[in-house]
């Protein structure tokens, strides 16, 4: 076995470049012959001083030997690459369910190259599922195109991360190439950057076959459509793209310019359009752009227009108007601060052992809207659990202003506390708006010498109720019941982006250009297509993990290669997955795909 370089003389400029192959010398009847093993390709760097270092070791991992010699790293490396690939290629039987006996020294078995295949398994049968593959032939995708597109989809769901870090897993630590017959090797960091511009710039046409898709496979009712936004942060300050923008950060990294995505979703949780928006976008500003997609699109199924449902932050007043306008039914989430509620009145909409909740329906005349008060017990316990937080700050903040008129270098001037007090209402309105402060003046020096309090009944002072939110609704005809189950789906988008963020990677942001950041926000999206569909399915089977669950549960079925040496010196070579766990396989058995993922190879040297 030894390395041959073969010079090429180029098609398109007529310059010479050189291909490397990994050749073995065999005697046949017609003489000694040289039949290739392995294609290196051009990239094959190593000094030529190490090829046969290199050759000699592949040998021996070939023959299940082991090295009596201390290997290079790097050599070694490489070494149990090729020759891993060599076995693939070099295959004998494939999925052979004959009866093969052989004697086998069982001291020299060996297992090598784990590989990770059980979440990349599912995720791909996701993909197939959902005919993603067929959808991006369709658009122009060529052989090696469609494997890079399904490594950067799978691999966010499976291995959420950059590009980068994406690029490194699918050639080190998972086996996926080798369900799609790929060798993920071949693919440069290039590539996966090349194929999510490919991929953004086919938005539009793959979200609206997905949700088409899904709505088929699933008999979705388009009856309701979810709309939310969140945004992410940028490691670096990624001064070429024009969204990258400070703004208010939910993860509390106002520190980092922000992007924005926003999601209209329907009821089950599955997306229908997302788009980037600037870091800094209000999110009542954004509401009619997407909704104006969706009838661009001529989205709607039903002959009706869905109900929009929607959370405080969007439901403006603006928002609502265009709503009646464009005469969509709405439910949302209402940003009156007065709210009344009548125990006698509200029926009970929700009842278990841990907690219930009674709503109190309300016509209101003027604008022909139905308002629907809700208490919750458990909203009761949070609410006054916070006001009990802010009553204990608030009156250790005066205490402290108070203990201080009789200390050195402490506030005492008289305006100056009066403006403290200011500034603490302030600070505190939720509670401050319950108590009566009283500060007493020594007219002779100006200084406050005493500040009292006294906290009123919270009855006294305000006009709301713990535990009591207002939704506003032009579904007239709704009962209670129905008006707050709908209400409660807004607690799916929430979980939406949570996977997102937590369980698909989608912060932080690594890169710099505007492109790149909307393929990348894209690839989640689309690697979230195939959580839910798994986690749709899984649930109607009575399944209802998470998708770090459902990760953590399949990430120890793996596939190695087992070696062992025979008699007639010869070496067998098996690559398989391995048997799935009890756990695995009721996963399998409810998404009705085989248990085993990828083929049994054999191979004879």
């Amino acid at each position: 076995m030894y390395i041959r370089r073969t010079a090429i003389k180029s098609r398109k400029d007529g310059g010479q470049y050189y291909t490397y192959r990994i050749v073995e010398s065999k005697r046949t009847q017609k003489g000694v012959r040289q039949y290739t093993l392995l294609n290196l390709g051009v990239d094959f760097s190593l000094p030529r001083e190490q090829w046969p270092d290199l050759t000699k070791r592949i040998s021996e991992i070939l023959a299940g030997q082991s090295s009596l010699f201390e290997i290079d790293c790097e050599i070694e490396r490489l070494a149990q690459g090729y020759a891993s690939r060599i076995i693939v290629s070099q295959q004998d039987v494939s999925d052979c369910e004959d009866v093969n006996y052989r004697e086998v020294d069982l001291n020299t078995v060996e297992m090598s190259k784990p590989r990770s295949v059980g979440k990349e398994h599912v995720a791909l049968e996701a993909f197939r599922f959902l005919g993603l593959d067929n959808k991006l032939r369709e658009l122009g995708f060529n052989g090696p195109q469609l494997s890079a597109a399904i490594g950067t989809i799978v691999g966010r769901a499976c291995e959420p991360g950059s590009e980068l870090a994406t690029h490194g897993w699918l050639q080190e630590r998972s086996a996926l190439g080798e369900l799609i017959d790929y060798d993920y090797n071949k693919l440069s960091l290039h590539g996966l950057y090349k194929v999510s511009d490919q991929l953004f710039a086919n938005k539009a046409a793959l979200e609206k076959y997905l949700y088409e898709r899904e709505h088929d496979l699933f008999k979705l009712q388009e009856t309701i459509t979810l709309y939310d936004l969140t945004n992410t942060y940028f490691e670096g300050q990624s001064k070429g793209n024009g969204c990258a923008i400070h703004g208010r950060s939910k993860e509390k990294r106002s520190d980092c310019p922000l992007v924005t995505l926003g999601l209209v979703l329907d009821s089950s949780g599955f997306p229908r359009r997302s788009h980037v928006y600037e870091g800094n976008v209000s999110e009542s500003k954004t509401l009619s752009e997407m909704l104006h997609e969706l009838e661009k699109g001529g989205e709607n199924y039903s002959g009706q227009k869905p109900t929009v449902v929607m959370d405080a932050g969007i439901a403006t007043e603006d928002n609502i108007a265009w709503l009646q306008k464009h005469q969509y039914p709405y439910l949302v989430v209402s940003r009156k601060k007065h709210r009344e509620f009548d125990e006698d009145g509200a029926v009970i909409v929700k009842q278990d052992n841990e907690y219930t909740v009674r709503a109190q329906k309300v016509v209101d005349e003027a604008s022909k809207e139905v308002l629907l008060y809700c208490h919750s017990t458990r909203r009761e316990q949070k609410d006054q659990a916070i006001m009990d937080r802010f009553v204990r700050r608030f009156e250790e903040e005066l205490q402290k202003l108070a203990s201080g008129l009789t200390k050195k270098r402490c506030l005492k001037k008289y305006d100056k506390v009066m403006v403290k007090i200011g500034r603490l209402r302030e600070k505190y309105s939720r509670v401050s708006r319950q108590y009566t402060i009283s500060v007493e003046k020594d007219d002779q020096s100006g200084n406050a010498i005493k500040i009292t309090w006294k906290r009123q009944p919270a009855s006294d002072t305000t006009d709301t109720y713990p535990g009591v939110y207002c939704l506003r609704t032009s579904q007239c005809d709704w009962d209670e019941t129905r008006l707050w189950n709908t209400y409660t789906m807004l607690t799916e988008l929430e979980a939406v982006f949570r996977s997102l963020k937590s369980e698909l990677g989608l912060r932080p942001i690594h890169h710099q250009t505007g492109k790149r950041i909307s393929g990348h926000l894209f690839i989640t999206v689309l690697a979230y297509h195939l959580v839910h569909s798994v986690r749709f399915r899984l649930k109607q089977a009575g399944i209802h993990s998470s998708w770090s669950g459902i990760r953590k549960i399949l990430s120890t079925q793996c596939r190695v290669t087992v070696t062992m040496q025979c008699k007639k010196e010869q070496t067998v070579h098996i690559r398989k997955s391995t048997r799935p766990e009890v756990e695995q396989q009721k996963i399998y058995t409810a998404l009705e795909i085989k248990s085993y993922p990828g083929r049994t190879v054999k191979t004879i040297f």
